[in-house]
């Protein structure tokens, strides 16, 4: 019975320095902040033509460059010719598989319509309607 005073002066020694850890915590920690999430931002709707030239489809944007005025049907069609005008220069008369600028050459000539080659990509420039009416 000499021992119950050391057991429960070391039980009593241990429930206090838990109980001091305990408010040392809630002493010190810092509140708990509120996180809030960043504002939505509009994204931008990507154009329905952005990506065709990735597929093997052609952008208006680059057909601009070239306008068709008028076509030339032989009855061999090596020997057809279109009437072009490229990048704004006067129009000039080339036959099929002829080069229209460096790197541009006219695959094919049909009645409405001529297949110009651009760096492997394969373009399709239709005459204007009125022309087309004639």
């Amino acid at each position: 019975m000499n021992r119950w005073p050391l057991i429960a002066s070391f039980v009593l020694f241990i429930a206090l320095c838990v109980s001091t850890a305990y408010w040392a915590m809630q002493f010190f920690t810092p509140p708990v902040r509120r996180v809030a999430a960043p504002p939505e931002t509009a994204r931008p709707v990507p154009q329905a033509g952005a990506a065709a030239s990735l597929f093997g489809g052609h952008s208006g944007a680059r057909d601009s460059n070239f306008q068709l005025k008028g076509v030339v049907m032989a009855s061999n069609p090596d020997e057809s010719v279109a009437i072009i005008a490229a990048n704004g220069k006067p129009p000039r008369a080339i036959r099929a598989n002829g080069e229209v600028s460096p790197g541009v050459t006219v695959k094919e000539v049909q009645k409405h319509y001529i297949l110009l080659i651009e760096s492997g990509v394969v373009k399709k420039v239709e005459l204007p309607e009125i022309a087309k009416r004639k």
